[in-house]
């Protein structure tokens, strides 16, 4: 049996292992998926057993996206792009890192419906789930990207260190409200509104562009704060869920060459999240 798994600290919560699977399962692969509480003292000695039990992939999550590269044998030109590594792949026990973040991102924004082409972004934070959003955002025929954070200068760094090619601007998160109907696509990157906190909100907005379409990253609660209140001034909404299936989807291919089944994807984690969220109450 191959074995592959999910690092991270905590990992409890992780509902990779469901999603991955449900796939094994489906194409009748003889491999597991098992979660790995893993601190960052604990991380060498991960990576060494991962090498010597042969596991065959991982997926890498919090706190351990930025440490772990310099345990790993390389690292592809997105990863190093992003500065981050989400999932690794064992050939012949070299360890090689990528990051499928951006590339899911972009996926479930095309199956959703809408088109990135010639759009303008705004992207809220400039914390690790922005970077891949980014880099990945620079490269799908977006007409600019405008990246709001509390700190302007972290968020001029992360563009700087990305190097993307498109138009870019920066502004303060307190100047966003005032100039938010200008944007096709808003992006919520920062963990503002997650479960249990789910009366927060990054910014308040009393208006939208008609047509435009905004996005949590975030998926428990299902539907935040700040999706409710765009989609009740009449923007479209999508929640986090899209962009984890499609990370995962994406990871499931490398390791295994077959593409992934989108939908039943979806259907275990959907379920799952219902599970989670029936026992909470």
């Amino acid at each position: 049996m191959k074995c592959y798994g999910v690092i991270g600290d905590p990992i409890g919560h992780s509902l990779s292992p469901v999603m991955h699977n449900s796939q094994f399962n489906t194409f009748g692969i003889d491999a597991i998926y098992l979660p790995f509480h893993v601190n960052n003292e604990g991380l060498r000695n991960a990576i060494d057993g991962m090498r010597g039990l042969k596991i065959r992939g991982m997926s890498v999550t919090i706190p351990h996206k930025e440490s772990i590269i310099k345990h790993l044998d390389a690292i592809d030109e997105e990863a190093s792009k992003i500065g981050a590594v989400n999932t690794i792949i064992n050939e012949n026990n070299k360890l090689i890192g990528t990051n499928t973040d951006g590339k899911g991102f972009i996926n479930s924004v095309i199956d959703y419906g809408f088109s990135l082409n010639d759009k303008k972004v705004l992207i809220i934070g400039a914390g690790g789930a922005s970077r891949a959003i980014i880099y990945r955002l620079s490269l799908s025929g977006v007409s600019s990207i405008t990246v709001a954070n509390r700190t302007t200068s972290r968020a001029e760094e992360l563009l700087s260190e990305i190097g993307i090619d498109c138009k870019n601007t920066v502004i303060s998160l307190n100047d966003v409200s005032e100039i938010i109907d200008e944007f096709d696509l808003v992006v919520n990157t920062t963990s503002v509104g997650m479960s249990p906190n789910i009366s927060d909100i990054p910014f308040t907005f009393n208006k939208v562009k008609k047509g435009s379409h905004f996005i949590d990253i975030i998926y428990n609660p299902y539907e935040t704060k700040f999706l409710n209140r765009a989609s009740s001034l009449g923007a479209t909404v999508q929640n986090g869920i899209g962009m984890f299936i499609h990370q995962g989807a994406i990871a499931f291919e490398l390791w295994t060459g077959k593409e992934a089944n989108i939908k039943l994807m979806e259907k275990v984690v959907v379920e799952r999240l219902g599970e989670k969220n029936n026992a909470n109450r």
